[in-house]
C-alpha cells in the first residue's frame, strides 16, 4: 500500500470528525507546541478534504474540545472567552468555514465545561464546579445539563462525588506503620470529566463519567435523557473506555489498581454481564463486541478480543505496544486501527493483517480512526493527520458503536427508537 498523505496542523490534535463518507474532515487542535497560555488555550479548527487539501482554518479562545458534526456539514465547537472565570459558547461552522450560529450555554458562577455532545434539539453538557486541577469548594459538585438550541437549561441534575473508596488503591505511612493497606475512604480535592468517553447518549439514557483528579477513581451515572432523573450509579472504580452497546445500553470498562473488566449495563442501569477484559470495543448491528485490549502492561499481554454474550471470550491475535487509535469496523466485520507504529486490520475470522509500518513511530497521542469512502482511512498522530487510500476495506459497518453514522460525526449520540 502507498505511503499516507500527511497534513500538518498547528498543534496536538484533540479530536476529529467528518460530515460524511465524502468528508470534509474536521480537526480541533492546540494553536501550537509552545507551553504558553496563548498556544495551549487557543483552539484551531481545520477542515481538510479527502485529497489532503486544507480547505480552511478558524481559531477560537479556549482549550480544544472534540468537534461535533452534523450530517449537513455543520461542525460545532465548544470554547470559552479566555477570561479567568470563563463563559462557554458553542459555535456552529458551516462546511465553507463560515459561522452559522453561536450561543452561550447557561452556566453557574465558576463552572467549567467538562464535555458536551450535540443532541437532536440542543446540547447535553457535563459541568464541573471548577477548572481542572483547582481545588473544589466545600460541598460543590458536578452537574449534567440538557441545553436547548438557544443554550437555555432544559433540566439540570447534580452529580455528587462525595466519598470514594476502592480496594485496589493502597496507602502506606505513619498511620499504617508503613505497611501497605487499602486506602481509607477519602473525598476528592479536584474533579475531572473522565478522560475517555465522559458523555454518551444511547436512546433515552445518558452516561456521564466524573472522577477524582488525583487518583482517577470515579463513578459513572446513568440518567433519563428526557427528565434528567438518575437511573443508577456505579460503585467507585477506575473507569476508562466506554461504548454505546445499543439503545439504552452501555459497555463500561475499568482498568488500573488491579481492575481489568468490561461490564454491560441495561436500560435500568444495572449490570447484566461482565468480561475479564478492557479495551476499545466495537459493537456491530448484531450486537457483537470486539476490539483491541488496552492493558497498561509492558511487554504487552493484550490481544484482539471478542466478548460473547455468555461472558466467555474468544482470542484474536496478540497485540504489541499499548497506544491505539480507536478502531473503526467495516461492513464485512474487519476492524482497522493504528497501534505500535502499524496500521492493522483484524477480520471477522480474527486474522490480522499489517497494511503499513513506520518503524520509528512511538507517538502516544492518537485520535479515533475514520473509515471514509473508497476504503480511505484517516486518523491523527500528535500534530499530523494521516490519510491512507486503497486499503481494501468495505464501507463503514452499521451499528451502535462507533455511533451516529459510524465513527464519522464524532458525536456519541444515537436517537431513541
Amino acid at each position: 500500500m502507498k505511503d499516507p498523505e500527511i497534513i500538518d496542523v498547528p498543534g496536538q490534535v484533540r479530536g476529529l470528525a467528518a460530515a460524511g463518507p465524502d468528508g470534509p474532515i474536521y480537526l480541533t487542535s492546540y494553536a501550537g507546541r509552545s507551553p504558553s497560555t496563548r498556544n495551549l488555550y487557543t483552539t484551531v479548527l481545520t477542515a481538510v478534504d479527502l485529497a489532503g487539501g486544507r480547505l480552511w482554518q478558524r481559531t477560537f479562545p479556549g482549550h480544544p474540545f472534540p468537534p461535533r458534526a452534523d450530517a449537513d456539514g455543520t461542525v460545532w465547537v465548544a470554547h470559552h472567552d479566555g477570561h479567568s472565570t470563563p463563559v462557554f459558547t458553542i459555535t456552529g461552522v458551516g462546511a465553507d468555514g463560515s459561522v452559522t450560529d453561536a450561543m452561550a450555554l447557561q452556566q453557574e458562577q465558576g463552572e467549567y465545561l467538562g464535555a458536551v455532545v450535540r443532541m437532536p434539539d440542543g446540547f447535553c453538557a457535563l459541568w464541573l464546579p471548577t477548572a481542572p486541577r483547582q481545588r473544589l469548594p466545600h460541598g460543590s459538585t458536578g452537574r449534567l445539563v440538557r441545553h436547548s438550541d438557544t443554550g437555555n437549561t432544559v433540566w439540570s441534575t447534580p452529580l455528587p462525588l462525595d466519598t470514594l473508596s476502592f480496594s485496589g488503591v493502597i496507602e502506606a505511612g505513619v498511620a499504617t506503620g508503613w505497611h501497605a493497606q487499602p486506602k481509607k475512604a477519602w473525598r476528592p480535592s479536584t474533579l475531572q470529566a473522565d478522560h475517555w468517553q465522559p458523555l454518551l447518549v444511547a436512546g433515552d439514557r445518558i452516561l456521564a463519567g466524573i472522577s477524582d483528579g488525583a487518583s482517577g477513581i470515579g463513578i459513572c451515572t446513568i440518567l433519563d435523557a428526557a427528565t434528567g432523573d438518575i437511573v443508577s450509579t456505579t460503585e467507585p472504580g477506575p473507569y476508562h473506555h466506554k461504548a454505546i452497546a445499543g439503545p439504552d445500553r452501555f459497555l463500561i470498562g475499568a482498568q488500573g489498581y488491579g481492575a481489568f473488566s468490561s461490564t454491560l449495563h441495561g436500560r435500568n442501569g444495572q449490570a447484566t454481564q461482565t468480561w475479564p477484559s478492557h479495551g476499545q470495543m466495537l459493537i456491530d448491528q448484531s450486537g457483537t463486541f470486539r476490539g483491541p485490549e488496552s492493558e497498561n502492561v509492558l511487554p504487552s499481554q493484550s490481544r484482539f478480543r471478542v466478548l460473547d454474550p455468555d461472558g466467555s471470550m474468544r482470542d484474536g491475535p496478540p497485540l504489541s505496544g499499548y497506544y491505539t487509535s480507536y478502531p473503526s469496523l467495516d461492513a464485512h466485520g474487519t476492524a482497522v486501527f493504528w497501534r505500535n507504529g502499524k496500521l492493522l486490520t483484524v477480520d471477522a475470522d480474527l486474522d490480522q493483517h499489517e497494511l503499513f509500518h513506520r518503524a520509528d513511530d512511538d507517538r502516544t497521542v492518537l485520535s479515533r480512526t475514520l473509515l471514509l469512502k473508497d476504503a480511505t482511512v484517516a486518523f491523527a498522530l500528535d500534530n499530523e493527520l494521516l490519510i491512507f487510500r486503497d486499503t481494501g476495506l468495505a464501507p463503514l459497518a452499521p451499528g451502535p458503536w462507533p455511533c451516529a453514522g459510524g465513527s464519522l460525526l464524532g458525536n456519541p449520540v444515537i436517537p431513541p427508537r
